[in-house]
């Protein structure tokens, strides 16, 4: 007789569960049980990835969820099948939407509409033990009848857990005696909360975490031992020898529950407009109607492309999925909301006529088989990018077209790392909060699991004594990827034809958006659209920007920018990018000015190039050199010139790589699309050197020679893993190199576009700021006359926002620009008479000098304001008393204010301060190092901004960072050695302004010593 576990927690219980669904699977197997059933704490998020591990280690998977009723009580729900599964979904809906957010309750009422399922009456948590361990049996017996009465009495079972808790004995003769009563059966679990019982400690911990106590604090919630694992069908017939039926029922029960999911099924949504018209016929038509718009005359060629393209969307069933992207977009367009595709979508010509992405895909040769091919068959994926303000009105359009019960965000799980790990286990542990904070602050963003490893290597950390942290890091390890709580995805949409809770619970996020219970790759999975509506600020700073321009040039048309614009070239590689889409960063500006770009494909290379993979394959050298035609330009067989001539021979985009394939190894598009997923994800080396032999026998079949074959292969596995997106790239390159025209062209309209979208881009306001000054373009303080919510442009100056102003709101903001429609203020007083804000506010403004041009002197306005306020609150307006007059805050007194207030430096950098006593001791500026020979060696000062640790292909460790002062940026390389010695100056909480001594290699500096300026 075999046992099987039908009530069990994965660490998707949240703090309730130590245990992964793949090692809780894999322990099942190995013990060799038939099936599993995951119950975890109303939910089913992992109900997708349990069926896969499920599916692949050979066990029957049982899909239920312990639920919550509104006394508290648990209730162990187990789905019969799809349309038990559905019920349950439908079931946690109703629990989720009409509860408090983090609570949620099961009514009696809702539990009635359950149906095709079977119920346990769960643990000591559920309602029957709970009356029983009281001493109300009477109770006890109503809930049981209730029950049976619900889910009926062949689907109702009374759960025994094992005799190993105080009580539990007793507990279970009791629940013996009112099965017999009922003529119900009972059934033994383990209520498993983790798969070994070395988890148990973990488990402990993890309570405390979601209980908000200490290891050192009792609490019901934590388990008394270690007892909740997966033990073996032994181990429990051991234990209910006294109820052999009982472990017989799991058996009975796992043979009436069968898989709940089709994962094959597509549940593409209904189209509102197609009405009875075909999809495949209006897809066409809408296509061959953009082709005519894009291209004019339509080539035998082109024509024979999109006739490609849409036999594959066809035969794949992706016609409806198209027609959603080209509605949405179509909105966009019509409500006059920027927008601009993005991704592996811009490999399709069918998208591009479409109107999804500006990339054309025909034009620059691209394949569409990286998009979408007929041996892959896995669902397209279409991004856009939209402009942050407008992208919520877009997403409601869906909502409102396709029906709510058809449309809901996409969740996220937020995972325990370092950081967070660190802090709430430490606190569970009651390790002072002190040393907590200081240990967090100085981990990199990395996994938790990683924190041992870097340790060594971190020189900040190396500062700490690792032994008070030893047993907390452990835990960390474990805990690593854990799901702490659900998150919203910053885009996606999951659009159905059938009501979503037939196939997902829907839940409201922390911002109250009503998201799945499955993340991107589960909603993918079960084979639910999504379509990815990104809300991206570079938009809303080109449509401002657009707007500000043509208050003075009525004329300009973004979408008519010239392709070819020396000028915009000339910006470029001078590696003056700053505020430029994708090109800002100090590696990407670098590259600019040794790239020397004079076309498109140069940027869209560049775009490529900076990455992790690139970086740490070695490939940006030899790609400028090649481009500059400093080394010579080989291909090791002559069919890889059509392929590789864009790229001077070096395989960069992952479309090469499909074109290699299907060349050399007459490889069919599918098939080569399956090689560069195996490189690209670092699948097995068994797995690469597969499908490597695969690629040599038919590159030889196909008439070339073996060893060529050989070579080929070895060069594009070098390269393959670090390919990016051609389709990508061209996408951004497009962005990137028309926002870097409004950047030459445009400076004071587009800086003050960026600064009131912050934030946005690599850099912070302040550099920005910086940036803009540089340029020539004044800023100017706050006016509590002039400024309004945006950073605006007066003359060839930007004026500050009111919302810059720290902690302005929008109500007060609203209240300060609709008072002022009524005519500018005259006073502080006026304004206080007009304007309800609260006194802190009214502070800042005056001490960022928001009232300047009304009252020179600050410190004489802050006194003031008490009285002003007070006559406020109590209505009555009369004379000011008079006011001794008081001395101004200094000047220096006013730019810290002002730097404080804003966060940022408007009218002088506050390195300029230090000016003179920095070039007593001959150090120089920012600008002036930039100006020296190579390899001299100075001592420049600044403010460390951006600093980073890429991956290397050495694996050492290099710094990258910029120097910031009034004269701009300079950007300063580490090295290992010198990253042991200074690493805590760098990665530092408060990094106060440095003095760095190196040498100059082309425009930045090779670190080799530093110390505070401060």
């Amino acid at each position: 007789m075999a046992f099987i576990h039908l009530h069990t927690h994965s660490n998707f219980s949240f703090l309730d569960g130590a245990s992964t669904v793949k090692e809780l699977v894999q322990k099942a197997a190995a013990s060799g049980m038939p099936a599993l059933a995951l119950t975890d704490h109303n939910n089913v998020s992992a109900a997708v990835s349990f069926y896969r591990e499920a599916q692949a280690a050979g066990i029957k998977p049982i899909q239920g969820a312990e639920i919550t009723m509104q006394d508290g009580c648990h209730l162990v729900l187990l789905a019969k099948n799809p349309r038990g599964y559905a019920s349950l979904c439908q079931l946690l809906t109703r629990a989720y939407l009409n509860s408090p957010r983090e609570d949620p309750r099961v009514s009696w009422p809702a539990l009635e509409n359950c149906r095709e399922v079977i119920a346990l009456s769960g643990c000591r948590r559920g309602a029957i033990p709970r009356l029983i361990l009281q001493g109300n049996f009477q109770q006890a017996l109503t809930t049981a009848r209730r029950l049976i009465r619900i889910f009926g009495r062949e689907n109702f079972f009374l759960e025994l857990e094992p005799p190993l808790f105080p009580g539990s004995n007793r507990l279970n003769r009791y629940l013996a005696q009112l099965a017999t009563e009922l003529n119900i059966e009972l059934v033994a679990t383990n209520n498993v909360h983790y798969h070994s019982k070395a988890r148990y400690q973990l488990q402990d911990l993890l309570t405390c975490v979601r209980t908000l106590t200490t290891l050192n604090t009792v609490h019901p919630e934590r388990h008394l031992n270690g007892e909740y694992y997966l033990k073996s069908a032994a181990q429990m017939k051991a234990l209910f020898c006294q109820y052999p039926q009982a472990l017989a029922n799991t058996e009975s029960i796992t043979s009436r529950c069968q898989p709940v999911f089709d994962l094959e099924k597509p549940r593409f949504p209904q189209i509102p407009f197609l009405k009875n018209e075909n999809s495949a016929a209006v897809l066409r038509r809408l296509t061959f109607s953009g082709a005519k718009k894009r291209y004019g005359k339509l080539t035998q060629d082109l024509t024979d492309r999109i006739e490609h393209e849409l036999s594959i969307i066809t035969n794949l069933g992706f016609c409806d999925y198209f027609l959603l992207a080209w509605d949405v977009a179509r909105y966009a367009r019509q409500e006059g909301i920027r927008y601009a595709g993005r991704g592996s979508a811009a490999d399709s010509v069918v998208a591009y006529c479409l109107g999804l992405t500006e990339v054309d895909a025909y034009n620059r040769n691209l394949l569409f088989e990286r998009f979408m091919s007929l041996e892959q068959a896995k669902q397209p994926d279409i991004d856009l990018d939209i402009d942050s303000r407008h992208r919520d009105k877009v997403a409601r359009y869906v909502y409102d077209t396709y029906g709510q019960e058809h449309v809901a965000s996409v969740c996220t799980f937020s995972t325990f790392r370092a950081r967070s790990a660190v802090r709430e286990l430490g606190k569970a542990m009651e390790l002072p909060e002190e040393m907590l904070d200081t240990l967090a602050k100085r981990l990199p963003h990395i996994h938790a699991d990683r924190i041992e490893q870097v340790w060594p290597e971190l020189p900040e950390l190396r500062e700490l004594d690792p032994r008070p942290f030893k047993k907390l890091l452990h835990f960390c390890h474990q805990v690593a990827g854990f799901p702490r709580h659900y998150g919203t995805h910053p885009g996606g949409l999951v659009i159905s034809r059938e009501p979503l809770t037939n196939l997902t619970p829907l839940q409201r996020s922390a911002k109250g958006v009503v998201i799945t219970q499955f993340d991107k790759e589960g909603v993918e999975d079960l084979g639910l659209v999504k379509l990815d509506l990104l809300s991206l600020k570079t938009m809303s700073a080109v449509e401002d920007t657009a707007v500000n321009i043509k208050q003075k040039d009525k004329n300009f048309d973004y979408e008519a920018i010239p392709p070819d614009d020396r000028e915009t070239f000339s910006l470029l590689n001078s590696g003056e990018t700053i505020g430029v889409f994708q090109l800002e960063s100090p590696a990407q500006r670098a590259l600019q000015q040794k790239l020397q770009a004079d076309n498109m494909e140069d940027i869209v290379a560049s775009l490529a190039l900076i990455r992790p993979g690139p970086i740490k394959g070695n490939m940006v050298e030899p790609f400028v050199a090649r481009r500059l035609g400093k080394e010579p330009v080989s291909y090791l067989h002559p069919k890889l010139k059509p392929i590789l001539e864009k790229t001077y021979g070096v395989v960069l985009f992952q479309e090469q790589v499909i074109e290699i394939a299907t060349a050399i190894a007459g490889f069919t598009p599918g098939e080569a699309d399956r090689l560069r997923r195996v490189m690209s994800h670092a699948r097995s080396y068994t797995e690469m050197e597969k499908i490597g032999q695969q690629f040599i026998r038919k590159a030889k079949a196909n008439g070339v020679d073996p060893a060529t074959a050989k070579t080929i292969y070895s060069y594009i596995m070098g390269y393959a893993s670090y390919g990016f997106c051609e389709a990508h790239a061209a996408a951004f390159a497009t962005t990137a190199y028309k926002t870097a025209y409004l950047a030459k062209h445009y400076p004071a309209e587009f800086f003050a576009a960026v600064l009131s979208n912050q934030p946005m881009g690599y850099y912070s306001p302040n550099t920005i700021a910086q940036e803009a000054r540089r340029r020539g373009i004044a800023l100017k303080l706050p006016d509590i006359n002039k400024s309004t919510g945006k950073f605006t442009v007066e003359d060839n100056s930007i004026r500050v926002s009111l919302a810059q102003v720290r902690q302005m709101n929008q109500k007060v903001m609203e209240n300060i620009l609709t008072a002022r429609k009524h005519g500018p203020f005259r006073s502080l007083a006026d304004f206080c008479r007009r304007v309800k804000a609260p006194r802190p506010i009214i502070e800042n403004l005056i001490l960022c000098g928001a009232f300047d041009q009304l009252h020179p002197n600050r410190k004489q306005l802050l006194w003031q304001l008490p009285h002003l306020l007070k006559e406020t609150d109590d209505g009555l307006f009369t004379t000011l008393p008079r006011l001794q007059p008081v001395p101004d805050f200094s000047e220096v007194e006013k730019l810290d204010w002002e730097r404080w207030i804003l966060k940022m430096d408007v009218r002088q950098h506050h390195m300029a301060r230090w000016r003179k006593k920095l070039q007593q001791k001959n150090i120089l500026t920012t600008a002036e190092a930039k100006g020296v020979e190579a390899q001299s060696t100075i001592t420049v000062a600044g403010v460390v901004i951006t600093p980073h640790r890429p991956p290397t292909r050495s694996g050492k460790t290099v710094v990258f960072f910029s120097l910031e002062d009034e004269t701009g940026l300079l950007d300063v390389t580490m090295f290992e050695k010198q990253y042991q010695r200074f690493g805590h100056l760098i990665f530092n909480q408060f990094r106060p302004p440095l003095v760095v001594t190196g040498t100059m290699s082309g425009n930045s500096l090779i670190f080799e010593t530093a110390k505070t300026l401060i």
